[in-house]
């Protein structure tokens, strides 16, 4: 995808997300995270400029967050139909969004691993990639733990738990899910693209 629409679709999303959005201080907690991912990518854009599947993944995962932002995670109006028509006892949006955080940072990870020749065992080096997923989903639970603790109530719309005793077990398993998914089913697509990469280079 061409720089241009990639920054496009995603200052769009985050001028609509910020229209009015449910809770001003619930939208800048979900959106931060794809801020701070903005500004990585443009610091590291020309050392270590990712594969195009990559970026289009991460702007995936930030409209994912900027949606997430603008209505809350427990209030996405497609997801509450969803909630209706199937009997669902919740809103599971922020699932989605639990699923695209083992799913996107599995494929980071891995291409990072593989381009700077880390792990050269490729079975040992999956199993770091799923242990880094558990670890950075764990990682954010504890960040939502954190600012409940110092927000109050306030931060309730942030945590979405909607009365779910086992949400954070859920969310981890979701992440480990994604994880999984992106190895199995993406990996061979990711190879090629890294190739591209080697080739350019030449």
């Amino acid at each position: 995808m061409n720089k241009g629409i990639w920054l496009f679709i995603f200052f769009m999303g985050l001028l609509w997300s910020a229209i009015n959005p449910k809770d001003l201080f619930t939208w800048f907690l979900e959106v931060l995270p794809a801020l701070i991912g903005l500004f990585i990518l443009v610091w590291t854009a020309k050392r270590f400029p990712l594969t195009p599947f990559i970026y289009i993944l991460i702007l995936l995962h930030a409209l994912v967050l900027m949606v997430g932002g603008h209505y809350t995670y427990a209030e996405v109006p497609l997801f509450d139909w969803f909630k209706e028509w199937f009997g669902f006892e919740r809103n599971n949006y922020d699932k989605i969004g639990h699923f695209m955080q083992g799913f996107v940072p599995a494929l980071i990870t891995r291409e990072i691993l593989l381009r700077k020749n880390v792990i050269s065992s490729l079975s040992w080096m999956n199993f770091f990639i799923i242990c880094f997923v558990l670890a950075f989903s764990a990682f954010y639970e504890l960040i939502e733990w954190f600012v409940a603790e110092l927000s109050g109530e306030d931060a309730e719309a942030f945590l979405g738990t909607q009365g779910y005793v086992w949400d954070t077990q859920s969310d981890m398993a979701l992440a480990l899910l994604g994880g999984i998914v992106a190895l199995v089913f993406f990996s061979r697509y990711h190879d090629r693209q890294l190739q591209n990469i080697e080739k350019g280079k030449n």
